[in-house]
């Protein structure tokens, strides 16, 4: 038998950390844990979503 954690929130990283080197580091640790993830992320600049093209999206308070 197994429970599982929804997460709401944000990790802050360094600038220079892409959304896919995020990504991949993210799910290194999950799975070096023997755990398992369903789900997505969303990168925010400045307070903004950026959408799969690049163009900021809307202001992440507008929810």
């Amino acid at each position: 038998m197994s429970k599982e954690f929804e997460i709401n929130g944000c990790v802050e990283v360094p600038a220079e950390v892409s959304y896919d080197e995020f990504w991949h580091r993210f799910i290194a640790f999950v799975e070096a844990n023997g755990w398992r993830f369903g789900g997505g992320i969303n990168e925010i600049i400045d307070g903004y979503y950026i959408n799969s093209d690049g163009a900021r999206g809307k202001y992440v308070l507008d929810d």
